[in-house]
């Protein structure tokens, strides 16, 4: 049987180094590439296969491996903030750290994480995230407007300014200081050109989203809008990723952490981790499925808050698992929304 060989890449800009130990710990091979599809490729294919490569997530990690897939037996982007050993260890430069991970990988000790396959889905992924992106930045402009009026005394919302028509008055509230004036309108003009960039990347967002059979099927669950639908389809890219609902539930950050030691009590709690905007996507979700009313959702939430006592942050994350779930079973199961369903997606 053929030795396996562990290649690790650690990836710069400009440069990338190569480590390459066998399944028995020795290393074979080191180099210093130029960070290039055809250098890489090169330096790849001059290891014997069985060959699996490995490198850490970062901002070339999805390029890298669309590029680089075929042309190993098994290709992982590892989670950098599970491999310890390499940031902890007392001797550290790029040719170390890429030995490091190659037998971290050698041993079974790196986390992957998910890269859509296509070009397609990750510039879509890429997409939603711009969106959302430009979601904040609108958020924190009006903020600033906010806090500068304040700092005047003028308590204002977004609302008193995100009309123009509403300007002329909130800029007689304020004190006749021309370099005020100024920057407020500095302001506000940038706050319209994020706002507009915002309305456009949606628009365009909910135009793609249409196109896709999953997240039309999506919207049809209370409190899923299309923005939200196409989070979902998005950040999740596949449903297979998954084992189990628990394990979608932990990854959207919805799910819980068990710790045990000895013969002392578990702890759970809620987890720490997970994707922030997948979260806020579900408990959004949740927050709308329930102030809607007349749903299976609505009615999970009553007998959470009623019957079973939990309090109601609590029950509005109960709901959050079931919308979770409910699509993630949709998804894999190929089906419309079904109702009657709700509570047993699997």
């Amino acid at each position: 049987m053929s030795t396996v060989h562990f290649i690790a890449f650690d990836v710069h800009c400009a440069t990338t180094e190569m480590a390459v130990v066998t399944a028995k710990g020795r290393i074979t091979k080191r180099g210093h590439y130029p960070t290039s599809i055809p250098d890489l490729v090169e330096a790849v294919e001059s290891v014997r296969r069985p060959r699996n490569l490995a490198f850490e997530e970062g901002p070339l990690a999805g390029w890298l491996k669309r590029n680089l897939q075929r042309h190993v037996d098994e290709l992982i982007v590892c989670e950098p903030r599970r491999n310890s050993l390499i940031a902890k260890d007392s001797d550290k430069d790029d040719p170390i750290d890429a030995e490091k991970l190659a037998q971290l990988y050698r041993g079974g000790f790196v986390k992957p994480v998910h890269h859509p396959e296509s070009l397609g889905r990750a510039v879509f992924k890429e997409h939603v995230t711009f969106y959302h992106k430009s979601v904040r930045g609108r958020v924190r402009l009006a903020n600033q407007v906010i806090a500068h009026c304040r700092q005047h005394g003028l308590i204002i919302q977004e609302t008193h300014f995100a009309a123009e028509e509403k300007r002329d008055k909130l800029l007689l509230q304020l004190p006749p200081e021309d370099l005020l004036h100024f920057d407020i309108k500095a302001l506000l003009h940038t706050y319209d050109a994020a706002t507009m960039q915002e309305k456009a990347c949606g628009k365009e967002l909910v135009r793609r989203a249409r196109r896709i059979e999953e997240i039309r099927r999506f919207t049809e669950l209370p409190g899923i809008s299309w923005i939200r639908a196409a989070t979902f389809y998005a950040y999740l890219d596949t449903p297979w990723r998954f084992k189990s609902k628990s394990a979608l539930w932990k990854y959207v950050g919805i799910g819980l952490d068990r710790k045990h030691s000895g013969q002392g009590r578990a702890q759970v709690q809620v987890t720490t981790s997970g994707n922030r905007q997948l979260k806020r996507t579900v408990i959004g979700a949740a927050i709308t499925a329930i102030a809607m009313g007349n749903n299976p959702f609505y009615q999970q939430y009553q007998n959470w808050t009623t019957e079973g006592g939990l309090s109601h942050q609590n029950a509005r994350r109960n709901v959050a698992r079931s919308e979770a779930a409910t699509m993630w079973g949709m998804w894999k199961n190929q089906t419309a929304y079904d109702p009657t369903r709700v509570g047993r997606a699997s």
